[in-house]
């Protein structure tokens, strides 16, 4: 079942890449307290999600911020080698890059996607949701390919 409005963010243990290597963050230390935008990507380092929506987090993330966010989250089901490779290689500073590398917020969220087609094997939908305090406020799908719905430009309207 997918989250929905209102619902809180499931608890859930994942990785950033920290200067000694991959370092345990929790749902609970990420969202308590704080106002989050949390966008999540089929995969780092893939055309969408490095030419479009990535970039607009980055390049908005001030004006984001600035609006009472205290957290700019970037989630993917890959590892945090990968997700801080990525987040150096698009100059993601302001972001906190989460792996999410078992897919268990992914799928605790039923957010998932069969990307086995492509040879990806399950991933996260292309998703952004405005959390306050560890409970979803505003929850943005995309229906299809492309970044619209989730993109930062979408979601700073609804700040």
């Amino acid at each position: 079942m997918t989250i929905q409005v209102g619902n809180s963010i499931p608890s859930c243990k994942l990785k950033t890449m920290g200067a000694e290597g991959p370092a345990d963050i929790t749902t609970g230390e990420i969202f308590d307290g704080k106002k989050v935008v949390l966008f999540a990507v089929p995969g780092a380092f893939t055309p969408g999600c490095s030419v479009t929506h990535l970039p607009g987090y980055v390049v908005n993330a001030d004006k984001i911020k600035a609006a009472g966010v205290d957290t700019i989250v970037c989630m993917a089901v890959n590892d945090a080698f990968v997700m801080g490779a990525w987040g150096k290689a698009q100059n993601a500073d302001e972001i906190l890059m989460l792996a999410d590398g078992n897919g268990e917020l992914t799928q605790a969220l039923g957010l998932e996607l069969d990307g086995s087609g492509f040879g990806l094997g399950t991933r996260s939908q292309r998703f952004a949701m405005i959390v306050e305090d560890g409970k979803v406020t505003l929850l943005n799908v995309e229906p299809g390919p492309g970044v619209d719905v989730s993109s930062a430009e979408t979601i700073m309207q609804s700040l």
